[in-house]
């Protein structure tokens, strides 16, 4: 199939969206994102939205938060033991940072309150309990090759985030 066949979004198509994300009126991000239509590859209620728009079409879409990153758990906050992380380990306050269990699990929490004996953790992601404006436009559309449909992500994809930037994959 031809690049300039495809014209509208479906499953199986690679797809170029050129967004701005706003939460709670103030934009947190913008840039390009490209993915695979029907695989997951980014959040369920844009996914959902962005099906059947055509090439050059542009759209707001309004993601509530249960359709994102799901509802704020308050059970996903606790307490841990300073004396559980290494000695040299900085725990910077309202920072995102990468910890690990007992068990080798591998975390992303926030420290939200430092005492003396301990850390309190939030591990709901950031933007759990928000609802989602994309201002989005699709800039471009080619068919996902055999090789990305079996993978179910693009090859220069990581997975374990919906971001372009994938740094802290």
């Amino acid at each position: 199939m031809e690049n300039n066949e495809i014209s509208t979004i479906e499953k199986n198509v690679v797809v170029t969206l050129e967004y701005s994300l706003e939460v709670n009126g103030q934009e947190i991000d913008n840039g390009p994102i490209q993915f695979i239509q029907g695989h997951g590859n980014i959040i369920q209620g844009l996914e959902v939205e962005v099906e059947g728009m055509k090439l050059g079409e542009e759209k707001e879409v309004l993601v509530k938060a249960e359709n994102a990153y799901g509802s704020y758990d308050p059970e996903m906050e606790f307490d841990v033991s300073l004396s559980s992380f290494p000695e040299d380990f900085e725990i910077k306050l309202g920072q995102p940072m990468r910890i690990q269990d007992g068990e080798g699990h591998i975390f992303t929490g926030v420290a939200v309150a430092i005492t003396d004996e301990s850390v309190k953790l939030n591990l709901n992601h950031p933007l759990a309990g928000k609802d989602l404006l994309f201002k989005t436009k699709v800039t471009e559309l080619r068919p996902a090759t055999e090789e990305e449909i079996e993978r179910g992500q693009l090859a220069h994809s990581c997975s374990g985030c919906s971001s372009g930037d994938c740094g802290d994959c």
